[in-house]
């Protein structure tokens, strides 16, 4: 399939460093649990052997998330991108892998035009594609046609796995994984471009 014959019909982001901020420790919230360094930390906490253990641990996981979530702002070029889609009538959800509580505290602060937001208390987190094929059958739209835009290597996994277009926003470094995605942000501002560009691909292909 050749993904730049296809417009844009729809945009899913991922929230934290992609919308807002985040400055949750990782690696103090591993150390904490007892969790390796190298293993995804979910994952980690559904694998423990008893139900007490998981839930303490999920614990001190949404305590680390609602601290998070009080000091989260805007990023850079978000709002006037975000606006931009919504005018032009572009569909958007966020799906994340945060807790609903702090998502939701997170975009009470910082206010999208944004109603569908999925967490991972509504579907299996990143990077299974659940959530992401449960938006494009509520949007009654082709995967292919839609674009998750997200900060981490799981994004780009689970935009793949959901057979959509990836398109990892990286302001400062390029990460290794970055040749997996579909298309590369510097500066958000850049994504209106994007659905621009291909809106005008799409359109010219079919003259």
């Amino acid at each position: 399939m050749d993904i730049d014959n296809h417009c844009i019909e729809g945009v899913i982001f991922d929230l934290d460093g992609t919308l807002v901020s985040s400055e949750l420790d990782f690696t103090l919230i591993k150390a904490q649990l007892n969790c390796p360094a190298d293993h995804d930390l979910l994952s980690f906490i559904a694998a423990l052997p008893s139900p007490y253990m998981r839930e303490e641990a999920m614990n001190i996981v949404h305590q680390h998330e609602l601290i998070d979530a009080q000091h989260a702002t805007l990023l850079p070029g978000v709002a006037q991108t975000v606006d931009y889609l919504n005018k032009i009538g572009i569909p958007m959800a966020i799906v994340t892998r945060n807790y609903d509580r702090a998502a939701a505290l997170k975009l009470k602060n910082n206010p999208l035009p944004i109603k569908t937001v999925l967490t991972r208390s509504d579907a299996p987190p990143k990077p299974d594609p659940s959530a992401l094929n449960a938006i494009a059958t509520l949007w009654e739209l082709e995967q292919h046609k839609l674009i998750y835009v997200g900060d981490y290597l799981y994004d780009i996994q689970a935009a793949k796995n959901a057979k959509m277009r990836s398109c990892l926003y990286a302001p400062e470094e390029i990460p290794h994984y970055a040749h997996q995605a579909d298309y590369i942000l510097h500066h958000f501002s850049e994504l209106a471009e994007l659905v621009d560009d291909l809106s005008t691909t799409s359109a010219l292909s079919h003259n």
